[in-house]
């Protein structure tokens, strides 16, 4: 066994972390200035946190464009990465200034939100409308804060393409959803080869 303590470095050519803690899906956040300048950017430390009501949540390794956004106005938009949105997705990861319009940059179409002001991504299958819940920023065992923003939101609406509701069932394979491995260029795609069912024990 490998052992190593994280903060004395984990003595090899790429830190583990992230994939062992993956594949991960991706936050794509859609979000808008209170000015009105729009910003699209991937965050690989995300998932959803509750059912009822329904949460989710991204971690911002630093108080970017997108967090400063969210805080400003209280809304943002998740949308679901699809392989055929992957390169897009990476370009929309770019470090530019904050009136880059990152759906531009990228070759996105912004689609009008039904119940918050930022857009969602047009192009995308599937959309989470969100308001901002909570934000909190990280700290450690020590107590001591870290640059990193944990950004929680509730789901107040759901956009999901018809051809990906079975029988009325959302089908995740359908989508081919992109999900973040480790390593610094690792992806990974979901597709129904990777599918098995195993039902809860009643």
């Amino acid at each position: 066994m490998h052992f190593y303590q994280p903060s004395q470095g984990h003595r090899l050519p790429h830190d583990p972390f992230n994939a062992i803690v993956g594949p991960r899906p991706i936050g794509w956040i859609s979000s808008q200035s209170s000015a009105g300048l729009l910003n699209l950017a991937p965050y690989s430390f995300f998932n959803a946190f509750n059912y009822t009501p329904p949460l989710i949540g991204f971690s911002s390794i630093g108080y970017k464009d997108t967090v400063r956004n969210i805080e400003q106005t209280g809304e943002f938009v998740w949308n679901l990465v699809t392989r055929d949105l992957a390169e897009a997705m990476n370009l929309s990861c770019a470090a530019v200034a904050p009136e880059v319009n990152e759906f531009e940059l990228a070759g996105l179409t912004p689609q009008a939100s039904n119940l918050v002001k930022p857009p969602r991504v047009a192009d995308c299958p599937v959309a989470f409308e969100c308001k901002l819940s909570q934000l909190i920023r990280l700290r450690g065992a020590n107590g001591v804060e870290v640059d990193s923003w944990l950004v929680l939101g509730e789901v107040i609406g759901v956009h999901i393409a018809e051809n990906l509701l079975i029988d009325g069932v959302y089908d995740t394979a359908a989508a081919h959803p992109v999900l973040r491995g480790g390593g610094p260029a690792d992806y990974f795609e979901i597709d129904v080869a990777q599918r098995f069912r195993m039902f809860r024990p009643r």
